[in-house]
């Protein structure tokens, strides 16, 4: 009986591997045998995945203006962003982002936006103020950031560490 079974597995297993679509051809006047030879990949999937890609790329780009103008909107939908009146231009899908803030994470930020609405590129031109790089430089200094933080250390302890200067 287990012989049986074997030799049952193996049967499903050879008929599964030599199982073959075979497609009627397409001109049905021309005489030539088809090729039962598998293929790597069934056809349409293949072109399923050809028109996919071919659709995403036919789309047309938006144009200068309506960037501009998704970029100015997200950048107007941030309450903390938009305090700091970020200069945009559009030029060939091209964003340049020109003025100054008080926050470090600000450039960042208006970078993402920007590329999120559209644009192909960014030259972020932000100017950082003194002040803001000095506070980023005391939290750094200070070990403010929690990927400095040993997890059996309470936050306050990390803190108070006075490590050696290098």
């Amino acid at each position: 009986m287990f012989d049986a079974r074997i030799v049952a597995v193996f049967a499903m297993l050879a008929a599964a591997a030599g199982a073959q679509t075979v497609r009627p051809p397409a001109n049905r006047t021309t005489t030539q045998a088809r090729s039962t030879t598998p293929t790597s990949q069934p056809r349409s999937t293949t072109s399923a995945s050809h028109s996919r890609s071919t659709a995403a790329a036919a789309q047309p780009r938006p144009s200068d203006a309506q960037v501009e103008a998704a970029i100015r909107a997200r950048l107007a939908k941030s309450q903390k962003i938009s305090q700091d009146h970020f200069q945009v231009h559009v030029q060939g899908g091209v964003a340049t982002i020109e003025g100054k803030t008080d926050v470090v994470q600000h450039k960042g930020s208006a970078t993402r936006m920007a590329k999120a609405a559209g644009a192909v590129a960014v030259n972020n031109h932000i100017q950082i103020s003194e002040a803001a790089k000095e506070k980023a430089a005391a939290n750094l200094e200070t070990g403010r950031r929690r990927a400095q933080v040993k997890r059996g250390d309470s936050r306050s302890d990390a803190r108070n560490d006075t490590r050696p200067q290098h």
